[in-house]
């Protein structure tokens, strides 16, 4: 069996930056198993597996108001195009003010003895954000050099998942414009540091839509790969994130 597959960069428009992830058109179904198999081979963060729901269905003609609809581990996730850009509809979560003392020792292991104006947990998604000072600029952001070790023996309670570092933007910086920077970083579940997340801005978007009084925004995550995004907050209670993608790579998968 041959199977068409790419390579995708998500939230980006420049090649070998933003989220890599692997695509796999199925014109029919795998042996159980497969999915993983081929997961493991590719060697990504993410691999998609789409299929036709009609043998009528073409994966070559272009809708733009067709629906992808992805059945994830966190539940279904829906992405449709707009333009150039594809915008993934998601869950949006608040998060509550934390005891600064109950996780002092995963804070100053992830960001030394930077001043952290607010921390914040999201009980959804066992995510805590931690927002640092004003002070501090992107590049300031870009330094922080977070070990794994220290992370995993800062927080051992399972509380904790995930860890967002995050920062006001620079609208007068030598970079593009941007309403907030972050960095996202998850050894819990096996994952240092994630390029681009999708997840964590279902977070950050609540958090800083309240602090900026904005509901749309443009953000940048920070990590080597960098990624950007943009929100918009919809009346419904959910978000709309989206970005760019790059195809970098594409053939057949012989199996």
């Amino acid at each position: 069996m041959q199977i068409s597959i790419f390579t995708v960069d998500a939230f980006t428009d420049q090649p070998f930056s933003g989220n890599p992830a692997a695509v796999c058109l199925l014109e029919d179904e795998l042996e159980e198993g497969w999915h993983q198999k081929i997961a493991t081979e590719m060697n990504l963060s993410e691999t998609a597996f789409i299929r036709k729901l009609h043998p009528t269905d073409d994966f070559t003609r272009k809708n733009v108001n067709s629906t992808l609809t992805f059945v994830t581990l966190s539940g279904e996730l829906n992405a449709r195009q707009a333009g150039d850009h594809i915008i993934l509809d998601l869950p949006l979560y608040p998060t509550y003010p934390q005891d600064f003392q109950e996780v002092e020792k995963l804070v100053k292991a992830t960001v030394g003895d930077m001043n952290v104006q607010d921390v914040r947990y999201s009980p959804d998604t066992k995510k805590l954000l931690v927002c640092l000072s004003d002070a501090y600029g992107r590049s300031d952001l870009e330094k922080i050099q977070v070990n794994a070790q220290e992370l995993l023996l800062a927080e051992k309670t399972g509380k904790v998942q995930g860890l967002i570092v995050t920062l006001k933007g620079d609208f007068h910086g030598k970079h593009e414009s941007y309403d907030f920077y972050s960095r996202y970083f998850a050894p819990w579940v096996g994952i240092l540091e994630d390029p681009v997340t999708g997840s964590a801005h279902t977070v950050l978007s609540s958090y800083w839509s309240q602090q900026l009084g904005k509901k749309e925004m443009c953000a940048f995550q920070c990590s080597t790969r960098g990624g950007k995004l943009k929100i918009l907050l919809r009346p419904d209670g959910r978000v709309d994130v989206s970005g760019q993608t790059v195809i970098v790579l594409k053939g057949f998968l012989t199996i």
